[in-house]
């Protein structure tokens, strides 16, 4: 692998979380359990959506082959989504959506702060433009993940579920891949060992307020990195490519 395939590869890779978790989001627009939350979560969906369009930018620029933002974000087949797997996952309730939004946000937090110093000035520059608004996305979910857990016995049950089930593709996150290695030795990736530590000890913080245990078993999933993906970012994709491949080269 070129450096230059490693580097459209790492932004492609960061992207894709962003989309993907903002297609998730953007799902709920119009279904919040309440206008306020309906609101939020939308706004956050809007952000994600944002900070990956200025990757796809950046990505079309390295690959040099013709491509805008559009066509890389909605005309790649699925094994060429690079994403992790816990972006994936669906909307089953409420807690599902808090919990996964949360443990995605702790990450990102750090992710963008390490990538500010990246000696690659465009993904710096997108790192600290970023960075504002995920703040705010730590807080919004840290706040619900305390309210629901700490809150009545139905509601603390179903956060707990929640993060039962997601807990095994938060590893994946700060997982060095093939791409994530070859960036850190270019001075341009993040060293993802690095922020471990740090992701642990916000997300025991946070869970401890909210009254939650993590789970212990060491069960781990992964393989988006790699191209390899559940089930539900093949019916992520379906919807979210119909237009682009219904009506090729479409214009407004």
């Amino acid at each position: 692998m070129t450096k230059k395939e490693a580097l459209y590869n790492y932004i492609i890779q960061t992207a894709d979380n962003n989309l993907i978790l903002g297609q998730r989001l953007s799902e709920l627009c119009g279904h919040g359990p309440e206008l306020e939350v309906d609101i939020g979560l939308t706004n956050i969906a809007l952000d994600l959506i944002g900070h990956a369009r200025s990757l796809y930018q950046y990505a079309a620029e390295i690959q040099n082959l013709g491509k805008d933002e559009d066509q890389l974000a909605f005309l790649r087949a699925r094994h060429e989504y690079f994403n992790v797997l816990l972006v994936e996952q669906p909307n089953e309730d409420f807690a599902y959506t808090i919990a996964r939004q949360f443990f995605f946000s702790v990450f990102n937090y750090l992710f963008y702060s390490e990538l500010q110093n990246s000696n690659d000035s465009q993904l710096a520059a997108i790192a600290e433009k970023s960075l504002k608004e995920v703040a705010y996305h730590i807080r919004y979910s840290s706040e619900w993940m305390i309210r629901l857990g700490d809150g009545t016995d139905v509601s603390h049950k179903k956060m707990q579920v929640a993060v039962d089930d997601l807990w095994k593709y938060t590893a994946e996150l700060y997982t060095m891949s093939e791409v994530d290695q070859l960036m850190l030795e270019e001075g341009i990736g993040i060293d993802l060992n690095k922020i471990k530590a740090l992701y642990l000890a916000k997300v025991e913080e946070v869970m401890e307020e909210a009254t939650l245990t993590i789970p212990t078993n060491g069960w781990t999933q992964k393989g988006g990195k790699e191209g390899q993906h559940t089930e539900h970012l093949g019916h992520i994709l379906t919807e979210m490519q119909w237009m682009q491949r219904t009506y090729p080269n479409m214009k407004w």
